[in-house]
Formats: structure tokens, sequence, C-alpha cells
């Protein structure tokens, strides 16, 4: 009986990594959950989140100029504010990459 496959062979088609399909459909019951998070999500990307890292952004670049702010703790402020609103573009690209 001759293989068609070789054991080395096996081995790598056995640790090959498979692609992990999450669920199309949210859970039962996690209706409310679903609800709080889209309204968070709204709240803290909204127009009035928007104004608000804006002038953050502005106040804190103007303190930076003047000296009066360590150019390192403005620089964590600055990238904290694009890394929340750039979550959703992160996570796409991450999951693009994955998959």
């Amino acid at each position: 009986m001759k293989r068609s496959l070789s054991v080395p062979a096996l081995l790598a088609l056995l640790a090959t990594p498979t692609a992990a399909f999450a669920q199309a459909t949210d859970p039962a019951g996690s209706g409310p959950i679903v609800a709080a998070l889209g309204w968070l999500q709204g709240t803290l990307l909204g127009n009035v989140a928007t104004a608000v890292a804006v002038m953050a952004v502005a106040a804190v670049g103007f303190m930076m100029l003047t000296g009066r702010l360590n150019w390192r703790f403005g620089a964590t402020v600055i990238i904290g504010v694009f890394i929340l609103f750039g979550a959703a573009s992160i996570v796409a690209g991450i999951q693009g990459v994955a998959a």
C-alpha cells in the first residue's frame, strides 16, 4: 500500500491554522448589551465628543508650544485621541490582515 502524503507533509497540514468564523448574528439575550454598547459608541464618537476632542487637542498643542506642558504628556494625549477615533479603522485593518 502506497502513502499519498508523507508524515512531515501531514504534520505540516495539521499545523496550518484555519480561519475562525465569527457568528453572523448576535447571541440570544444580548439585545440590551448590544444596545448599550451602541449608545456608548455613539456617545464617544458623536458630534459633541468630536468637538471636545478638537478643543482638547488645540489646548494641549497650545500648552506644548508655550512650554507649560511636557511634550511627552502632550503627545500621549494627542495619540490617545487618534486611537479613540481611529479604533474602528484599526480593528478593520487587523481583521483584514488576519483574514
